[in-house]
């Protein structure tokens, strides 16, 4: 006797068999904001461990560790709540909160309030020694804002957090310039790998100009800094880099962001270790090759137009 093999659409008993129907996520077009904002997946730049993108009202996204820790065991200036996408730094009540991923980084210097944290910071720093062993993460370089050395050949004389100039705004970048990377969505829902500076597209230059940010602020005493300047390129070219996003999906306004844009508005006396008053070493052969101002003649032509200010 052979039973009779149920429908495609059925179960044995006849019931209905319901397909759960997959969607994708999508942005509304007329949206002001391309970024989603529920926490965005990333991973720490100095200890390698995974960390979470939230809004905060008006200011700068914050990290946060991605799992949620007992309440009772955090101290209050430690708690931050998620509603609705967007991150309070407080409690809501609940026994349950998040942690800032800066009190627990293993890369920092400054030891955890309480022991829960020190504990979850030894955690972190194994799972960081993991990573490292596995090759899967490098560790940045002990002194990366360090004076640079006096080899013109050597390949770190570059700033690893250069300040660039666009839209007559001076900002901070997180990486050196030529490894800034796209934060919009492939096809294949991952993040672009390609970078902003291409070389079909027009760059910027490297510049020695007095260390000032560009909102009127006054000059830091005997200061010049290297700037990397885009004023000179095209103004869709300057959005472009704003909205850091590569070329290819410059000209795909319906692709979404899945990272947060590195920019940080520069101020010189909060981020003065970054201040680099040498040009790098590309940069100074490029100068030298077609006769413009040695770098001693821009330092000299700055500390004559700031003595001559004062």
């Amino acid at each position: 006797m052979r039973s009779t093999p149920p429908s495609s659409g059925r179960h044995w008993d006849g019931s209905p068999i319901a397909h759960r129907v997959r969607r994708s996520l999508q942005v509304t077009p007329d949206g002001v904001s391309r970024l989603l904002r529920c926490g965005q997946g990333d991973r720490c730049r100095e200890c390698g461990n995974r960390i979470e993108w939230y809004h905060r009202g008006t200011q700068r996204p914050v990290r946060l560790h991605p799992r949620e820790l007992p309440a009772a065991r955090v101290p209050a200036a430690c708690r931050w709540h998620v509603s609705s996408g967007v991150a309070y730094p407080a409690g809501d009540g609940s026994s349950w909160c998040h942690v800032p991923h800066a009190v627990v980084c293993p890369a920092r210097d400054t030891p955890p309030p309480s022991p829960e944290l020190a504990e979850l910071r030894r955690s972190l720093a194994v799972n960081t020694r993991r990573l490292v062993d596995a090759g899967v993460f490098a560790p940045p370089p002990a002194s990366p804002d360090g004076p640079a050395p006096q080899g013109e050949n050597s390949a770190v004389c570059r700033p690893a957090r250069p300040i660039v100039q666009l839209l007559y705004v001076r900002y901070l970048a997180t990486r050196p310039v030529d490894k800034i990377q796209c934060v919009a969505q492939t096809r294949r829902r991952q993040r672009c790998t390609s970078t902003l500076l291409s070389p079909t597209a027009p760059a910027g230059i490297w510049k020695l100009v007095p260390a000032t940010a560009t909102s009127g602020q006054l000059a830091l005493p005997a200061a010049v800094m290297a700037l990397y300047d885009l004023s000179g390129i095209p103004y869709a070219e300057q959005l472009r880099w704003r909205a850091q996003r590569c070329q290819q999906h410059a000209t795909i306004p319906t692709a979404a962001d899945l990272a947060i844009a590195d920019w940080e508005p520069f101020d010189p006396f909060r981020h003065h270790e970054h201040i680099h008053n040498r040009l790098p070493a590309r940069a100074r052969r490029t100068l030298r090759r077609i006769g413009i101002f040695e770098e001693e003649d821009c330092q000299r032509e700055a500390d004559f137009k700031r003595g001559y200010r004062n």
